[in-house]
Parts: C-alpha cells; structure tokens; sequence
C-alpha cells in the first residue's frame, strides 16, 4: 500500500464532513465534475414526487398558497443567504442566471443615471456569456463596454464608471478574485459591483453583507446540487433595494401582483428581482437539495477548509503519480487564490478526459487544453482524490 493511499485513509478518518456524503445519490465513480452539475441529494426525488403527485397533482391551484408555492422565491432565497454571508430579505430565486446578470447590470447603470457614467466595466476572462450580455446591456444603456483583467481594474476604474461586472472564481483555472479589495475599489471610484458566484457559492466564503457588495448573482446547480437547469438567484444589498430600477419589470414583481394594472410599481425590497410565474417545479427541487445543508458541523467555513485540503492532497498524488512535465496545473497555489477546483494544463488534454471518464473519473475538458476537476467537499473524499491522481497517472504515462 502506498504512501499516499495511507495518508488517503488517514486523512478519511479524520473528516468531519464524511458524513454528509450518505446524503447524495452516489456509486463507484469519482466524481470531479461539481463544478459544472452537482451530484443528486437523496431527498430530492421524493420531494419532487410530492410536489408532482401531491401539490400539483391534488392540490392542484391551492398550492399556489396551501403548499408555499407564491413565497418560494423569497423563502429559498433566505435558505441561500447564509452560504454567501448574507441577511435575510436580499435574495429571490428564480430565472436563470445570464437572466439574473441582465437584471443585475443594467439595474447598476440606471443606478448612475444622471452622473454623467457611461462606461461598464467587465471581467475580460469572464465565462462567455457574461460577456455577451455585458455587451447587449452596454448597447442598450448608451455605455461604453470595457473589458478589463480583475488584477487590473483598480487601475481602469475612473469617473466614467458606472458599473463593473465580475466573476468570483475563474472558471476555467480556478482561480479566485479578491471581492473584498475590487469591492472596496469599484465603490471608491464611486461605481456600482456586480459580482458573478456560479463558481464560489457553496464552495467557499463570500461574505457579501460584510464586504458591502452592491449586487450578486449566481447558478444554484454547482456547489448546491439544485439539478440541472435549477434556477438561480438575485441578490440587492438592502440599502440599494429602493433603488433597484429592474429592466425585466413583471406581474411577478408589482407591488399589487394581482391588481393587474396598465402601470408598473414595484414591489418593496428584493421583490423587485421577481419577473414571471416562478419555475416551481425545479425551484422545490433546489430547496429539497439545500436540506443538505442542515447537518452538524456542515457550515461553509468547515466545506471551505475541506476543500483546501483536497485540492492541495490532489496537487500532492498528481506531482506524485504523473509524468513529470505531462501536466502543469493553472490554478494558483496560494489559498487566497485559490477556489475549489484545479485545472491542468495538458496537450492532448480532450483524449486524456476521455479515458479517465472511462476508468471512472469524471472531471472535464476545456478548449484547447485543460483538464477540469472540481472538489465538492460534501460528497468527494480524499480516496477519492488519490484514486483520480493515479487514474489520471496510468492514462498519462
């Protein structure tokens, strides 16, 4: 028995989260792909079949009141905001996350309307469709479109700035910005933040109340296992809520929803970020799945710790089991820049992702040439982490 394998057990056996493993729906794979959709919670598919079966099936349009359906965008949102230090009252779920960033970028230029800013900034390594959507919001505003480097946006940010559109944690090297320094530094220039969580919410802290982050969106089937398509979520600092001017105003966010009347006023607080008819069906999905989050010891400061330890344990066995010179890794080493996942860099990096599905190791593959393997600390354990390293050994060698 190796090394490695010893230290694997070891490091098991001390795990104060192994526990929570028993709560997903899991078999032989090692499973390194959380990062893009998170493993199935065992509560799920019962809770699903309640609502189907029950709710919608007996109930019918009482449930709209008798089951909780009209207050579930608020209500799961409260369940959310502890993962990303936040107050109750500041998240709505719903929609989809590009629809969120829309939302969220053109409310923060309408928040400068008036001040002679007429410049967005936007993260220039940005997951694509922010970007897309950073410039559409740009055309419709009037606003110049900026793409910037987050190192370098402290440096960028001027009088013209109106808002600055960022990513947490880069998806594709894992590397993890510095909310707390750009937040201080968008807001210094007297500028709006809106802050992209898809890849840190449920993986590590993000503390958004404390840092005093204007706006925020993010998916909820990574790191909080929602399932595939599950809807995302909205957050308003309390103190911008009044002056949250949404450019996707719906019936779902009027003051008087079902007054029904030819002139908008919107609803008071993060209400203001609901559109239409919530997609209830994934939306009591999601809130089955944050159940997981209920356990002793399962906090966001115990998962982030984890994850640390696994993705430098994975570090270790890949320095360990691989070539040398076959991968190099793309995601800092430093833990303040790191988020929870690691990229390898390798030349026939589609091929080898290929092979390690097939053995039994599921992580993925992005152009042209890195090797994606997310850590989702409640389910995967650190034999799970040795065994991927010297899978991903023999399939290099």
């Amino acid at each position: 028995m190796s090394e490695l394998v010893v230290k694997a057990e070891k490091l098991d056996a001390a795990d104060e989260l192994a526990g929570a493993r028993a709560q997903f729906v899991l078999d032989g794979v090692v499973y390194l792909d959380g990062n893009s959709l998170g493993a199935l919670p065992a509560s799920v598919p019962g809770r699903v079949e309640d609502v189907v079966r029950r709710q919608w099936g007996e109930l019918r349009i009482r449930s709209w009141d008798e089951s909780g359906w009209w207050t579930a965008p608020e209500r799961i949102g409260d369940r959310i905001a502890p993962l990303v230090g936040a107050a109750a009252g500041q998240i709505v779920v719903g929609d989809s996350t590009s629809v969120n960033v829309f939302k969220a970028l053109v409310a923060a230029v309408r928040m400068a309307d008036g001040s002679g800013r007429d410049e967005i900034v936007v993260d220039a390594t940005t997951f694509p469709t922010d970007g897309y959507i950073a410039e559409s919001a740009a055309r419709m505003t009037g606003c110049t479109l900026r793409p910037v480097a987050p190192a370098e946006v402290p440096g960028a940010l001027g009088d013209r700035t109106a808002a600055v559109l960022l990513n947490h944690v880069d998806y594709r090297t894992g590397r993890l910005h510095d909310l707390p320094a750009l937040t201080a530094a968008v807001h210094a220039a007297g500028a709006v933040v809106v802050w992209d969580l898809c890849h840190s919410a449920g993986a590590l802290p993000v503390d958004l109340d404390e840092h005093g982050v204007d706006l925020a969106v993010g998916c909820t089937y990574k790191y909080l296992n929602g399932g595939p398509g599950s809807p995302a979520y909205l957050y308003v600092r309390a103190g911008l809520q009044d002056r949250f001017d949404s450019p996707l105003p719906g019936w779902n966010s009027h003051a008087e929803p079902f007054g029904m009347r030819p002139g908008y006023e919107p609803a008071a607080g993060a209400l203001r970020g609901r559109v239409g008819t919530p997609d209830i069906l994934s939306m009591l999905a999601l809130e089955a799945a944050l159940e997981v989050w209920d356990g002793a010891g399962v906090s966001i400061e115990a998962v982030r710790a984890k994850s640390l330890a696994l993705t430098d344990f994975f570090l270790e066995c890949v320095a360990s089991y691989v070539p040398a010179g076959r991968v190099e890794s793309v995601t800092p080493a430093a833990h303040a820049e790191r988020g929870s996942q690691v990229a390898l860099r390798c030349a026939d990096a589609g091929d080898v992702m290929k092979r390690l599905i097939e053995r039994g190791v599921v992580g993925d593959f992005r152009h042209p040439d890195v090797l994606r393997f997310g850590f989702t600390p409640l389910y995967v354990g650190f034999g799970d982490v040795e065994r991927a390293a010297r899978v991903l050994g023999d399939v290099t060698r």
